[in-house]
């Protein structure tokens, strides 16, 4: 194995351990602005994006919400926007059950 192999092996590896770090790998991504739903990317429960605008509607608020899939379940991220109240509310709502891997493909299966 010459020098350049093992350089194009190293800059293959940095790659790819830059990808699976740096890149934000979320499963739903939910923006507010003013109590309005404004822009929503992934998996959508329905009975979360049904809280989730009554929440706003009661008490507007500005920020971003993201999930991300974790071996132990879904988890939560809010921007620094959402003020901590309103981070409990959505919380509270969360439906843990809603982004587990093992219902979405029991559900496949029938």
């Amino acid at each position: 194995m010459s020098l350049m192999d093992m350089l194009y092996v190293i800059l293959v590896a940095a790659i790819i351990i830059f990808w699976l770090v740096a890149i934000d790998r979320s499963i739903l991504v939910v923006s507010f602005k003013d109590g309005h739903l404004v822009r929503s990317k992934g998996h959508f429960p329905p009975t979360f994006k049904h809280n989730l605008i009554d929440i706003a509607q009661h008490e507007p608020f500005s920020g971003e919400i993201k999930v991300y899939q974790q071996r132990t379940g879904a988890k939560l991220a809010f921007s620094k926007q959402v003020p901590k109240k309103i981070q409990q509310r959505i919380r509270n709502v969360f439906p843990h059950q809603g982004f587990t891997r093992q219902s979405s493909t029991l559900k496949k299966g029938r």
